[in-house]
């Protein structure tokens, strides 16, 4: 007879199914250059797309993965969204021209939205209030160490294999998750509880959080935060070899950067309480648009403090203020929307990603990268966020 999952075991696989976006945009980050070297040399911003591309999926697939496990239940749907993941990744492997990997990037982002959003569904079928707060914690905490070695994965296999290697990497990854939840996972969501696809009900719930002002300009701050960090992770691997010739330590101090950053979740979690939500989002932001104009200055006037240990602070002040942001905006967006929470959170998540995600791809377009043009597409988007906030306390 088999034995039961247990709950390290299954701490350990919610853990793997939520690691799966990271892993694939962060091992990403090494082989930018490569991949545009190999298929595009002639196209430097090319590169940027395979990161926001990806981005893009993952934001479709968020509004109907929820949804679907609802109707279908939760295993089959991660696997089905795991197959897809991989069948993606081959493709991109073979791909012999930008176009092919570009349009396999983008459906693998589809199917990584299912391990995605259903393994908190997972969760919740099992666990309630503080049961559920502990598997997630625990979960969160393996999650956290993925940014810090993936890039390190990513650059051991370009060099030893070629970047062809990372995506038969991300091949493996989804057939050791799906094998797992295969053989050790029963369904959670029984047939009796499971409800029918409503299409329409998805398609209200964005009407009600688009007609909400409130929650329509939170819903913009997040979008324009969320596109910073998407502009960082796409640019920042490029910029560190272009610029500063550091190719090859690149992984390591992204490591140290993600490690760095990594508390501000933490310390978010204690001061939220004492200072409120809002409160905080407007620090940080305040902090970033001070971090950034100050790299504009020096970058873009060329200023005796425009060098590495500049841009590296830069970057940690934007990587921890993350921690400060998602997460509150999110739960600011929700407020008003107790009576459909699940599907606003849903459409929260859709409408935020592919908004980055198509915001930064523009923006990758028209620059290939640099800290002058870093800093300022990030002012600006601090700048949307800020006046966001500004309107949405006065419509309060």
């Amino acid at each position: 007879m088999k034995k039961p999952m247990g709950f390290g075991e299954f701490v350990a696989l919610i853990a793997l199914l939520m690691a799966t976006v990271a892993f694939s945009v962060d091992a990403m980050l090494p082989v930018l250059l490569p991949i545009n070297a190999d298929l595009a040399p002639g196209a430097p911003q090319a590169g940027h797309a395979v990161i926001t591309l990806f981005m893009a999926g993952l934001g479709l697939g968020t509004f109907v993965m929820g949804p679907l496990s609802d109707a279908l239940g939760r295993r089959r749907v991660i696997l089905a969204g795991i197959a897809v993941y991989m069948l993606a990744a081959l493709a991109a492997a073979l791909a012999q021209d930008m176009t092919t990997l570009l349009v396999a990037r983008f459906v693998q982002g589809l199917g990584a939205s299912a391990p995605r959003v259903v393994a908190q569904a997972l969760v919740r079928d099992l666990y309630s209030g503080r049961m559920m707060a502990r598997v997630l914690s625990f979960a969160v905490t393996i999650f956290t160490l993925v940014p810090a070695v993936a890039p390190l994965i990513g650059d051991t296999l370009t060099g030893l294999f070629g970047w062809r290697a990372i995506f038969w990497a991300f091949v493996l990854f989804g057939a050791i998750a799906a094998l797992w939840i295969a053989l050790r996972r029963a369904e959670t969501l029984p047939p009796e509880s499971r409800r029918a696809l409503s299409p329409g009900a998805l398609g209200q719930a964005l009407v009600i959080v688009l007609s909400h002002p409130r929650v329509r300009l939170y819903l913009a701050a997040l979008t324009f935060s969320f596109t910073i960090m998407l502009m960082w992770i796409s640019s920042v691997a490029p910029i560190f070899a272009r610029d500063f010739d550091r190719a090859e330590s690149f992984p390591l101090w992204f490591a140290l950067a993600a490690l760095l950053s990594a508390p501000s979740s933490l310390i978010n979690a204690r001061l939220v309480l004492r200072l409120g939500m809002a409160r905080l989002i407007g620090a940080s932001l305040m902090v970033q648009m001070l971090a950034s104009l100050i790299a504009l200055a020096g970058f873009g006037l060329d200023l005796p403090i425009a060098g590495f240990a500049l841009f590296f602070g830069f970057m940690l002040v934007q990587f921890a203020a993350h921690g400060f942001l998602i997460g509150n905006l999110h739960a600011l967006a929700l407020e008003p929307m107790g009576h459909v929470a699940g599907m606003t959170a849903s459409v929260m998540g859709g409408v935020s990603t592919v908004g980055a995600a198509l915001l930064a791809w523009g923006l990758g377009i028209l620059h290939p990268g640099s800290p002058a043009y870093l800093a300022l597409t990030s002012l600006v988007c601090l700048i949307l966020a800020l006046s966001s906030m500004a309107w949405a306390r006065r419509t309060g």
